[in-house]
């Protein structure tokens, strides 16, 4: 009887990876997806709400939430295949963490506490096109598929034969949101420095200059020095690897930016049209539990790097 269990929950996972294996137009990889992309979406903007919530909300201010949004979306518009066509969302977050995440179907957040610490807009849209290459990657896709898979016979079943799409986006909800209604799934690195290259590629596609997705790195090495860490580090891995990648690219595929003036930094214009109002907002709705939350998230994917040995 055990026997016959383990066959038919294979013979079914045999199933969903048939049926969704498919070549990734970001990555030019053949991935496995369980999810089709209204599904994608919808486990994105079921996740949404919870997620803007659990981090103060969204700022206030219209002008500066555009801002972000209209950055958001002209690195979206280069993106491959049918990406550009996903119902982008671009969320700036009244939260002082420093965290930045994307949700499945082209939901992106990023927190005041990370944008604070910026000098430059190409800076701004190296973490937005980071975020835009998760999505494009469809890395968050993954671990869902890979958790449907795991979750044994009887969520297969239904999730093949399309009847319950609640499992689906019970199960994703579970990968993507924790307990207490924080992001929580963690990518490996070789998905973080993929979503660096694919970032690197849609700001400079959009005009910016490369470089500033190399000062986030470094402005978030520094601030992981401080005595508490960055949220956005419980969920990407240490800068230095991504700073050589980061190096390499420009001194080799992307050295033709570098001193050229069509592709800019933007820093006059991202300081009088969004440092300066934002430091006339009142402080981040968490600005005093805040150190709170990084400090936790952090040493709990201490452990987890120990444990395996990382």
């Amino acid at each position: 009887m055990m026997q016959r269990f383990f066959l038919a929950v294979l013979l079914v996972a045999s199933g969903v990876l048939a049926a969704g294996c498919t070549t990734n137009a970001a990555t030019g990889k053949l991935q496995v997806n369980a999810l089709s992309r209204s599904e994608e979406i919808a486990l994105g903007t079921r996740s949404m709400a919870e997620l803007t919530q659990s981090y103060g909300g969204p700022v206030s201010s219209t002008p500066l939430q555009s801002y972000v949004a209209n950055i958001g979306r002209e690195l979206a518009s280069h993106t491959e295949a049918d990406y550009p066509d996903l119902p982008w969302e671009f969320t700036f977050l009244d939260s002082g963490v420093i965290n930045a995440f994307a949700l499945p179907g082209g939901k992106v957040f990023i927190s005041r506490g990370l944008a604070e610490r910026m000098t430059t807009e190409a800076q701004l849209a190296g973490v937005l096109g980071h975020e835009i290459g998760h999505v494009t990657a469809e890395h968050a896709d993954k671990h869902v598929t890979r958790q449907l898979i795991l979750q044994g016979l009887a969520t297969t079943v239904a999730v093949v034969a399309g009847t319950q799409e609640d499992e689906w986006i019970g199960v994703g909800m579970g990968v993507l949101v924790s307990g207490a209604g924080v992001y929580s799934l963690s990518f490996g690195r070789d998905e973080e420095l993929e979503a660096d290259r694919l970032g690197v590629r849609y700001m400079t596609r959009a005009g910016y200059d490369p470089k500033g997705q190399l000062e986030v790195m470094r402005i978030l090495k520094e601030a992981s020095g401080g005595g508490s860490q960055p949220e956005f580090l419980s969920t990407h891995p240490a800068p230095d690897r991504r700073i050589k990648q980061i190096k390499q690219l420009l001194a080799d595929e992307y050295a033709y930016t570098q001193g050229n003036a069509a592709f800019g930094e933007y820093r006059d214009r991202f300081q009088t049209r969004f440092l300066a109002p934002l430091s006339d907002q009142p402080p981040p709705a968490d600005a005093s539990t805040a150190w709170l939350m990084a400090p936790h998230r952090w040493c709990a994917v201490c452990r987890t790097k120990s444990a395996s040995g990382q």
